[in-house]
């Protein structure tokens, strides 16, 4: 029987199948089932241990607070360690808090430790590629772009048959491309520049599946304030809902002020009927 340890919700977005949890100063955590990859460490629930490979948005314990956790789990499981990709200006940080883990739970803290910086990429196979991006938040942060990679036949070539074709690969001539396709992104925590004014969330609002934080509604929680520290508001999303281009879009990390029933309502309320309609809101 599963142990169920944490709470988790499990959607199917876009075509990906997802699983996770958000809440803000509470925990994030979230799972692309088919593609075994996780994103941020706030809680690490039991099912998740099987997946190996996670991208830490930022430093804060609802992100990260779980990572000791699951690094001991898998060792104590017989699992190989896994790859763990955090922000480089934390890395050192992160390294000391498992080596200290490492003597108080007198078990090897076995990881791969991996420092990223903006506008890095991650070959993680044939088929796929993560690329970083800078968000905006209190400390060092980074979102994350999942792409679909493929190779095709370069345009040039398209109308040659098969034996022209064949002619030209025997000359040497290369023939197809490289051509890539955003899948999914996620932001973790963030003030709207960070989504609306870099490229990288330029290619994050491309995505098919983007998710991302709103983390405050109400009229009375002041924007400049919420932005200062890091977050945004129903307002920021709605006042740039043309932007979203994806096919699916996840909001997390409500505020714990928040409760469900009028959040739903503020935001299906405030947003375009397009951009409501790709919606979905995790409590």
């Amino acid at each position: 029987m599963p142990i169920e340890n944490l709470p988790v919700h499990e959607a199917t977005l876009a075509g990906f199948p997802v699983e996770g949890y958000g809440r803000g100063a509470v925990q994030s955590y979230v799972r692309l089932v088919e593609q075994k990859l996780l994103f941020d460490l706030g809680g690490s629930p039991w099912d998740f241990q099987n997946t190996p490979t996670a991208f830490i948005t930022h430093g804060h314990l609802d992100h990260l607070a779980a990572l000791p956790v699951f690094v001991a789990r898998r060792r104590m499981m017989k699992m190989e360690p896994p790859v763990v990709y955090v922000p480089a200006a934390i890395r050192d940080d992160v390294n000391r808090m498992l080596r200290s883990w490492q003597k108080l739970d007198r078990g090897r803290m076995a990881v791969d430790l991996i420092g990223l910086e903006p506008d890095e990429e991650v070959n993680l196979s044939r088929e796929l590629a993560v690329t970083t991006f800078a968000t905006t938040h209190t400390v060092p942060s980074l979102g994350y772009v999942l792409w679909g990679k493929k190779r095709k036949l370069k345009p040039e070539f398209e109308g040659f048959t098969q034996e022209e074709i064949r002619v030209e690969a025997m000359k040497g001539t290369e023939m197809s491309g490289e051509v890539r396709e955003p899948l999914v992104a996620y932001t973790g925590d963030t003030s709207p520049a960070g989504l609306f004014d870099t490229d990288g969330g330029a290619d994050a609002l491309k995505a098919k599946l983007l998710i991302t934080e709103m983390t405050f509604f109400r009229a009375d929680h002041r924007r400049d304030k919420i932005h200062k520290f890091g977050h945004m508001h129903l307002d920021d999303v709605a006042e740039h809902a043309d932007r979203f281009e994806n096919e699916a879009v996840l909001f997390v990390h409500a505020s714990t002020r928040t409760s469900d029933r009028p959040f739903r309502k503020a935001v299906e309320k405030r947003l375009p009927a397009d951009l409501w309609d790709r919606t979905t809101i995790w409590f």
